[in-house]
């Protein structure tokens, strides 16, 4: 039986919903290019991609579609419905069904869920794990570009919003698809190749 997750604690008056959140451009609040995402009921700026997020995302674009093929629907930097309260867009959502399924209300469930981390890296590994534990994704990756390598969040407990199992995967390593058993991704196709200053 599915949990509801947990809506966050002692929410503050004025905090955005997620159906408020949706009608800022029909209200004039934003502009539809604007880059925001709503978390926690705030809408926060996400910062322009430099080339190794660029580099990233299109590397994370390629190793998925080439991994999950017509067994789901790869979803890149649109948004997803974690809760009430939250609207991220996450670099990369694998999402159950087909294309069609999403062409008249975005998804609420994922496989898993991708972020491409150099300088949101602090963000991706607290508030974004929290919110998808949260939402029960049962698998959320940071590509670390920082670091150089794959942080694999596993096991949420949607109560405590957290994930009970997080593997550090470097370079030469592989990710296996914890939704399509024996499908692996090499850690190198996803870190791009940053030059020494």
């Amino acid at each position: 039986m599915d949990i509801p997750a947990p809506e966050p604690q002692d929410l503050p008056v004025g905090l955005y919903t997620a159906e408020h959140y949706f009608r800022l451009v029909d209200e004039g609040v934003l502009e539809p290019d604007d880059r925001v995402e709503l978390l926690e009921g705030v809408v926060v700026a996400m910062a322009p991609q430099n080339t190794p997020h660029a580099a990233g995302v299109t590397r994370l674009t390629k190793a998925l579609m080439k991994a999950v093929g017509a067994r789901g629907v790869v979803r890149i930097q649109l948004s997803f419905i974690a809760s009430p309260y939250s609207v991220p867009e996450p670099d990369a959502a694998v999402v159950p069904g087909r294309v069609e399924d999403y062409d008249n209300a975005h998804p609420r469930t994922a496989l898993l869920i991708v972020e491409v981390a150099d300088s949101s890296l602090k963000q991706d590994r607290l508030t974004k794990a929290m919110i998808y534990a949260a939402a029960g994704i049962p698998e959320y990756w940071i590509v670390n570009v920082v670091d150089q390598q794959v942080e694999v969040h596993r096991d949420p407990d949607r109560r405590a919003r957290h994930y009970r199992d997080v593997t550090i995967v470097r370079r030469d390593g592989h990710v296996e698809l914890e939704a399509f058993p024996g499908t692996f991704i090499a850690a190198d196709d996803l870190l791009p190749v940053l030059l020494a200053d």
